[in-house]
């Protein structure tokens, strides 16, 4: 039996027991609820991380799954997951696209080593943040700080251009500010938010679009509604919740953050199907319906954190994860372990796209995890 698996009730049992013990719950859910969840997570990552014993480059599909691996070690503890994120890292020279030449480095769209600007390739920035403050050493975050470092230099300010983006890259900036206490990460970080609002952000409906190409009325859903598409909304909901988890209780733009994720969360769950899942897009479920793994579990550890640290009202939002974590685990969760359902990489709601048991991502993995790990917090804390 693989080491992982017949330590997992172990590890349950610990994680429990570190909750009362700290104060941190009444401990009046059963104990077996918060377990049964920390089992799911073992199930889940054990799969994925068997299936998957080779790693890929630092993009951030890959970037985005160790995102959730971390929280599942932090919650756990257990060193199977950090040291399968610490020899990631290792692989890619702790680098996300690896050019040397400034004067080529660039961050419109492309995947090849010259665009190390193009926030895609600075997702990977978030892992090793984590592992350099499990073990300082400044060789694990010495690219991280040359690129944003570089690139806060510059008088640019359109660097997050899509949805995505805010996740891929925000929390960086509020990772590598803990660690460096350089206030430019926190000024640099307003700047190119506020930028990506004027783009993308439709204040009438609390929603991003995912990019310039799908606003409103330039591009309609089949049925002529505005097409706001779930994953890219999830990206963003998750982005601010880590982002209010590291910034300062003192930064002068801390409300204006926590007044976007409090009427996005609002906007998130009055989209919600009834049964348990959003749809790819969010406003018109005909446009291509049918669940969707990835944004559905984005916005479920969206709204559990911000229940769990008191932004978000339990008795409102309750009912919504709920009925997301029921599809999460009776639906999108296979017996082997492997998370279903998972919208193939792309940009957009596609009319007739099949999506089905079988569609499984590692990004979808991370955000299943995510959601995870805030499932047990919460059934901790409540």
């Amino acid at each position: 039996m693989n080491k992982n698996k017949s330590m997992k009730t172990l590890f349950g049992n610990i994680l429990i027991s570190a909750f009362c013990l700290s104060g941190m719950s009444a401990c009046a859910v059963p104990k077996d609820e918060a377990k049964e969840v920390v089992d799911i997570i073992y199930k889940v990552n054990n799969y994925w991380q068997e299936q998957n014993p080779k790693h890929g480059r630092a993009f951030w599909d890959n970037a985005a799954y160790h995102t959730g691996n971390m929280e599942a070690f932090f919650l756990t503890g257990d060193t199977a997951f950090v040291n399968y994120s610490k020899a990631w890292a290792e692989h890619n020279e702790w680098k996300g696209a690896k050019s040397d030449d400034k004067a080529e480095w660039k961050y419109s769209y492309g995947e090849s080593n010259d665009y190390v600007l193009f926030g895609d390739y600075q997702t990977c920035f978030q892992t090793y943040a984590d592992l350099y403050n499990l073990e300082p050493d400044s060789q694990k975050i010495a690219r991280a700080r040359e690129v944003m470092e570089y690139q806060m230099s510059t008088d640019k300010n359109d660097y997050w251009w899509w949805a995505d983006g805010l996740y891929m890259v925000m929390p960086v900036m509020t990772k590598l500010y803990k660690i460096t206490n350089n206030s430019l990460y926190l000024e640099k970080l307003h700047e190119y938010w506020v930028f990506a609002d004027s783009l993308m952000y439709d204040p009438a409906d609390a929603l991003y679009y995912r990019d310039g190409k799908y606003i409103y009325p330039k591009h309609k859903s089949v049925n002529g509604k505005k097409d706001f598409w779930a994953r890219g909304d999830g990206w963003v909901l998750a982005a601010l919740a880590k982002v209010l988890k590291d910034l300062p209780e003192t930064n002068e733009y801390r409300q204006e953050y926590i007044d976007r994720f409090q009427v996005m969360a609002k906007a998130v769950a009055a989209c919600q199907q009834p049964e348990g899942y959003w749809t790819r897009s969010l406003l018109d479920p005909e446009h291509a319906p049918g669940p969707e793994t990835s944004g559905t579990a984005f916005f479920t550890y969206g709204l559990l954190w911000g229940m769990n640290n008191g932004y978000l009202d339990k008795a409102t939002y309750q009912p919504v994860v709920e009925k997301a974590w029921k599809y999460l685990t009776t639906v999108a969760l296979q017996p082997d372990g492997r998370i279903g359902y998972v919208q193939p990489i792309g940009e957009k709601a596609i009319p007739g796209q099949v999506v089905d048991a079988s569609s499984t991502a590692n990004f979808g993995v991370g955000a299943f995890l995510l959601a995870a790990c805030e499932m047990v917090r919460f059934l901790n804390l409540h």
